[in-house]
This record gives structure tokens, sequence and C-alpha cells, in this order.
């Protein structure tokens, strides 16, 4: 399996990708809510904003994660994980891990000092997420998951609490998201 940064000449792919995962694991109103956030995130989001990761295997993508830009008021430089998609077939193989490690690293090099995702605690657990607290870091819409709001430092520094609103790139902010 070869894990590879995102090319625009994928976009196509990825939208279908995305769609099909999460049709698979939820229903078609879902895949499509989610390939039309995929859409969006790389057509919308300026190429200094987002960062994406693919696995291949076979000369097929088995797993995408994206990375987009969080504005936070102390102007720490963050992003946020969102989405992940790993084929239906090849889930539970670590690959979701694997590429989330990877993104990380990449993340790191680039002088990325918080990471935050909304999602599962038991899984982002155990890449070093850490469930927080909106008195912590405000989350930049209303949660529906409140226990989902994650994040790690990527600079070996303590986690502070972080003043005012936070925002995310464009095609994240919308609720329905959230």
């Amino acid at each position: 399996m070869k894990l590879t940064t995102f090319n625009p000449e994928f976009t196509d792919e990825l939208i279908v990708f995305f769609s099909q995962v999460f049709s698979d694991a939820a229903n078609q109103a879902e895949g499509k809510l989610i390939g039309d956030l995929v859409a969006k995130l790389i057509t919308t989001t300026a190429p200094q904003d987002i960062v994406g990761y693919l696995a291949i295997d076979d000369g097929m993508i088995v797993g995408s994660i994206f990375f987009s830009r969080m504005s936070l008021s102390n102007q720490q430089h963050a992003f946020i994980l969102s989405p992940v998609a790993i084929a239906t077939k090849h889930q539970g193989k670590g690959i979701g891990q694997q590429l989330i490690k990877f993104g990380i690293e990449q993340l790191k090099s680039i002088g990325v000092e918080l990471l935050f995702t909304y999602g599962d605690p038991n899984f982002y657990s155990k890449l070093g997420f850490k469930q927080i607290s909106e008195t912590l870091i405000k989350a930049p819409l209303i949660l529906s998951y409140p226990e989902g709001w994650l994040a790690q430092t990527l600079n070996g520094k303590s986690m502070t609490a972080i003043d005012g609103e936070t925002q995310c790139v464009k095609a994240l902010m919308d609720q329905q998201y959230w």
C-alpha cells in the first residue's frame, strides 16, 4: 500500500469514493452529503488551507483523509481533520490509522501546532486526540455530539484554553456536519 499526497487529478474519483463509503456505512443521503462536502472542500478551499492524503493499493484508492485550516483567536497554526473514508472492504485493517499518522507527521513538518477533529473518541484517542470541552476551545458551530470534540497539540506543548470564536474553511462551516 502506498500513502501519497492528494493531487487534484483525483478529484472526481474521490468524490465518488467518499460518496460510496458513506452510502455503504449509512445511506445514500449521507453518501451524497459527504461526497458534496469533499467536492466543496476541494473546489472552494485555497490550496494553502487544505491538505489531503490517499492510501492506494493495487492502483485503487482504499482510503483518503483531508485536513483544512482552522482559525483561532490566538492565531495558532491549526487544522481540522475531516472527512476520513476507508473503502468498506478495507475497513478494520489499520489503513485509517496509518493515513492519519502519516498526515499528522506531514502537518508537524509544516509547523501546525494544534489539530482538531470531530468524531468517535474511542477511535481517535488511539491517535493522540483527547476530548476537549468548549470551555477550553470553542467549536466553530453547535456540536450535536459534544463528546466528539477532540484535539491534540503537534508541537509538544500543553494545550491551553483559547478564548474567542473559531472558524473552519467555508466548506465545513455548515451546521449539517456538526
